[in-house]
């Protein structure tokens, strides 16, 4: 889905672009262009960075848990 209309970036772009290494709201701006002209992105892709940074904590760790029988 877009999120942000003015440069045409979505939900996906943004996802990759953390997964990429863009881990802070500024970086995905640099990288991505988003926030940059009406702002009104600026919450949706907060809450997709953080969703994906939340996603990938839990992928990570996720292994570390194990049944005991």
């Amino acid at each position: 889905m877009y999120v942000c209309l003015c440069k045409g970036i979505t939900d996906n772009q943004i996802k990759d672009a953390v997964c990429g290494g863009a881990t802070t709201l500024r970086k995905v701006r640099n990288q991505l262009g988003a926030m940059s002209q009406c702002g009104k992105c600026a919450m949706l892709t907060k809450e997709i960075v953080e969703d994906t940074l939340a996603q990938q904590h839990y992928d990570a760790t996720e292994s570390v848990f194990y049944a005991v029988n």
